[in-house]
């Protein structure tokens, strides 16, 4: 997954009150944004499996255990569905820095929730596929500005003793809009109409109006304010963020250390992307590849391919009810996401990702091999390919998903972190587009794949077989020899 939480910036001091209950309700809340961002992804997994939109956008196809519904789209429809989001979001988060730095955090949060309202509208309006992709990529661009903006707003407005747990709170959000994303397509699928895929697609305008709406009531960020000379308005924001008077010591100081801080920057001046790629002594470039590889490995982990194939993954293997084993395993990904938020102070970073990336080979492996070898109508191999589907996602969720972005957000000395980052989330961007791209063509049938062989030779086996034993029978009855002692 895509656009978790990265720390940066500057954070409301520790002199901050600790009973400023209403400043970290506020920043907490920006996190529903991640609902937003996870809802998305998680859609197209249940609504490419759809009887009435398969129908709508796809061909006509024989009946088979891999199409019970006679209609599919082709490879590359598929591919180019899935994966154009990915590509509006990498623009989408390229272009939230300096949406953010223009018209402030809390107002380009507003428009990201526009311009994903008008892709959902598009969506949803849509009986062509032409019109369905378009609305794909604004809602990526919408969705890639919340990626970007929604963590630098909270760790801009967020106290700094309890930062990490308000940004990291984004993170499971996601994981949660994936939960809801599959719940709501479990129980629209069998809708005989287009409600069955626009009902799920339309309630993505609750969430953008939810998240809009609250944004018009929080304070923008004082650091915001700070770098565009707005003293009086920063000082009233943090005002807010604190429960304390704009006049009041602990708000003063705390408005100083963000001029310092700023200050410190442009003493810095401006660096290059070239900048990122120099080696010295402070490792500037060992840093930059490794923001950039985390983020490219947490990708090639594979996590993805059940996010956004996983219900046609597990119809495609025999499964008969795919969409509800979908939203088991975003319940394993919420929960199992709490274990990670807790353990990476614990155990460590590296000791973390070590281990989760261990764990998933294995479990890969072993789903490899389960995936082409079983029949399907082997019912104990499709509840062990279940089972570690699960675990290998409560692996990714408690290790690679939330500490990929806690590294990134701290190895960047502060002169080129903001460029740092936004290759590194770049990487995590393209990434996901070349996989969602290259899946359909990897694991589809096709005539002559040794998928279609395996099925083709497990039907025609059966077939054979039953003819077999009708003519069996016959010979049994008229003369009581079998074929085998005649032979």
């Amino acid at each position: 997954m895509a656009g978790g939480a990265v720390v940066s910036g500057n954070g409301i001091g520790a002199n901050a009150p600790k009973n400023a209950i209403a400043g970290i309700l506020m920043t907490a809340f920006a996190a529903f944004g991640g609902i937003l961002y996870g809802y998305d992804t998680g859609t197209i997994a249940g609504i490419q499996a759809m009887p009435n939109w398969l129908e709508t956008f796809g061909h006509q196809v024989p009946v088979s255990t891999t199409n019970p519904s006679g209609y599919a789209i082709t490879s590359s429809q598929q591919s180019l569905v899935v994966s154009i989001l990915s590509a509006g979001t990498f623009f989408g988060a390229l272009f939230g820095a300096p949406v953010g730095d223009i018209i402030g955090r809390k107002w380009g949060i507003i428009l990201s929730c526009l311009v994903f309202s008008i892709g959902v509208a598009m969506q949803t309006a849509s009986t062509a596929m032409a019109l369905f992709v378009v609305g794909r990529v604004f809602a990526g661009l919408g969705v890639g500005l919340v990626s970007t903006l929604i963590p630098m707003y909270q760790s801009e407005c967020s106290p700094r003793w309890i930062r990490g747990a308000v940004v990291s709170a984004y993170q499971w959000a996601i994981t949660i809009g994936l939960l809801l994303a599959s719940v709501i397509a479990n129980a629209t699928q069998n809708r005989p109409d287009h409600s069955s895929y626009r009902i799920l697609i339309a309630v993505q305008f609750i969430w953008a109006a939810v998240l809009s709406s609250g944004m018009v009531f929080l304070p923008e960020s004082p650091r915001w304010f700070i770098k565009k000379h707005r003293d009086a308005d920063a000082a009233a924001a943090l005002s807010r963020l604190t429960g304390l008077p704009a006049d009041h010591e602990d708000v003063t100081i705390e408005l100083d250390e963000i001029r310092a801080n700023l200050h410190a920057e442009e003493e810095l001046g401006e660096s290059s992307y070239l900048d990122c790629f120099k080696p010295g002594y402070n490792k500037i470039l060992f840093r930059t590849l490794t923001g950039i590889f985390i983020q490219a490995w947490q990708q090639l982990t594979g996590i993805n391919f059940i996010f956004y194939y996983g219900t046609t993954f597990f119809q495609n293997s025999g499964i008969h009810n795919p969409f509800l084993i979908s939203v088991a395993t975003n319940i394993v990904n919420v929960f199992m996401t709490l274990p990670g938020m807790w353990g990476v102070e614990r155990f460590g970073r590296r000791t973390l990702l070590i281990v989760g990336a261990i764990g998933m080979c294995v479990c890969e492996f072993l789903i490899a091999i389960i995936g082409v070898t079983i029949s399907v109508e082997n019912k104990s191999g499709q509840q062990g390919l279940i089972a570690l589907v699960c675990i290998y996602i409560a692996f990714f969720a408690s290790t690679w998903g939330p500490i990929a972005f806690v590294v990134v957000g701290e190895i960047f000395p502060l002169n080129v972190r903001a460029k740092a980052l936004s290759m590194s989330i770049a990487s995590n961007w393209l990434w996901n587009f070349a996989i969602a791209y290259a899946t359909p063509y990897l694991v589809n049938d096709v005539p002559g794949s040794a998928a279609s062989r395996r099925r083709c030779s497990s039907s025609g086996a059966r077939r054979a077989s039953a003819a077999s034993s009708s003519r069996r029978a016959p010979k049994k009855e008229t003369d009581g020899v079998s074929i085998e002692e005649k032979v």
